[in-house]
């Protein structure tokens, strides 16, 4: 069996044990011993966790349901801006007296170790791309810069160039169809021109 550690956050619960009903409230200020997060945002070393905890007996265990507050820097996903945005958690679990499959936490040396739950509820809560604001303009595709440094710019349009064969084919078909469409309306006005009636007469109406 591996050592038991005693760490800010494992909390005694040696007066709780084996007294279903009794119920003990603890407020905690963590702070984070590894960073928190692999991603683009996470909660860095050092930083603070206030932690409020409800410990509850029950007769074959501990529940601990706790709330977790504290703030995630890092960079926005779209325009790499430094930002700070809160994480806030919750969870419940039951630390069993004596180890046993069908939990995944138990009571050691009169403790319960809070660190592995704290750990896996604020790292699945922290977004996968986050954003300085919700209608981030980004970076410029060209130049890089932040689009929010330059309001008057309009949008630009660049084509993959994978698809410049298909628009000069495009280009081509337009000006072929406007093309026709020139010689089909000349025809169409020389037919009206020389058109005449039966018997090789023209019509009263271009005789004046």
């Amino acid at each position: 069996m591996s050592k038991f550690n005693i760490t800010p956050f494992t909390l005694n619960v040696w007066d709780l044990m084996h007294k279903p009903g009794e119920m003990r409230e603890r407020q905690l200020d963590l702070v984070v011993p590894e960073k928190l997060g692999e991603g683009l945002v996470a909660v860095q070393t050092g930083s603070v966790l206030e932690t409020d905890v409800r410990l509850e007996a029950l007769h074959d265990g501990i529940l601990v349901t706790a709330e977790v507050a504290g703030t995630a820097s890092g960079i926005c996903g779209r325009c790499l801006k430094d930002i700070d945005l809160p994480v806030r958690v919750e969870f419940a679990e039951l630390f069993a007296y004596s180890r046993d499959e069908a939990f995944d936490f138990e009571v050691q040396n009169d403790h319960v170790d809070l660190e592995p739950l704290i750990r896996d509820a604020v790292v699945l809560a922290l977004p996968f791309q986050p954003v300085c604001r919700p209608d981030c303009p980004g970076l410029d595709p060209v130049t890089g810069e932040r689009l929010e440094d330059l309001p008057d710019r309009a949008p630009q349009q660049n084509l993959d160039s994978r698809w410049s064969a298909l628009a000069g084919l495009l280009d081509s078909s337009e000006s072929a169809g406007s093309e026709a469409s020139t010689d089909l309306s000349a025809t169409a006005d020389t037919a009206t021109e020389g058109e005449t009636t039966p018997g090789g007469h023209v019509p009263e109406t271009e005789k004046s």
